[in-house]
């Protein structure tokens, strides 16, 4: 028999290929059809060896959701509402993301931006980050406006963490490590720029101000949540 399931969780084609391979290992299963622009999945399989409950159990295993498609009119209805609901909630993180993103973004390359257009670096910001004597200030403001972003956006890292403990890394995992491997160097810079102040080492200083990547990390969680946004309208208009 052909039945349709609803799966919840997938983020790119590797989360599609992970659940395929889940569910074809199961006894009785003959083919096995994973969607991930509509967010189903059909499989042919035998019911006297197989039931749905065993197929859910083995998509919940792999680290996904997954339930029967009803085909139901009030069903289809609800699923719609659900759909605005997220996308509306990826678009207040991703309006949050952006509000800090820019201030981010011009502490942390304004040198580049004045220099590009040969204009004096302004004298409230010469004064507050510009210069080894301001190297931490110039870091750590660029982490506290880094926090607000990591943490609208913390689902990356919780679904991305526990898809790499259950060993089915998918996009969030990828963007999770890329994360936080940038905010763990900054943070290493910030400690190495006060080592560099304490120390009178002001190479060091000037070195470490330049590795600080916390706009990095923000730019590829605000980013992705774009991208997200894009995807999931796409998904709603082929529903």
């Amino acid at each position: 028999m052909h039945k349709t399931f609803d799966i919840q969780g997938m983020t790119c084609s590797s989360c599609s290929a992970h659940i395929e391979k889940a569910v074809s290992k199961l006894d009785g299963v003959k083919k096995v059809n994973v969607n991930l622009l509509s967010n189903n999945m059909i499989v042919e399989y035998d019911d006297k060896n197989l039931d749905a409950q065993v197929i859910i159990d083995a998509v919940a295993n792999a680290g996904y959701g997954a339930n029967v498609a009803n085909e139901k009119k009030e069903e289809k209805s609800v699923k719609t509402i659900d759909n605005q609901t997220t996308i509306k909630s990826m678009k207040k993180r991703l309006i949050i993301s952006i509000c800090f993103l820019i201030p981010l973004m011009y502490i942390a390359m304004h040198h580049m931006l004045y220099e590009w257009f040969g204009l004096p670096v302004p004298t409230i910001i010469q004064t507050l980050f510009h210069g080894t004597e301001n190297a931490i200030t110039f870091g750590f403001t660029q982490f506290l406006l880094l926090i607000p972003i990591v943490y609208v956006n913390r689902n990356y890292f919780i679904i991305g963490f526990k898809r790499l403990l259950k060993r089915t890394p998918n996009m969030d995992s990828l963007i999770a490590i890329g994360s936080l491997a940038a905010i763990i160097y900054g943070i290493f810079a910030i400690y190495m720029i006060g080592y560099g102040l304490g120390h009178n080492q002001l190479e060091l200083v000037e070195r470490y101000s330049m590795d600080i990547y916390f706009e990095s990390a923000g730019t590829i969680l605000t980013l992705i949540t774009l991208r997200k946004i894009f995807r999931n309208k796409i998904k709603r208009q082929n529903k």
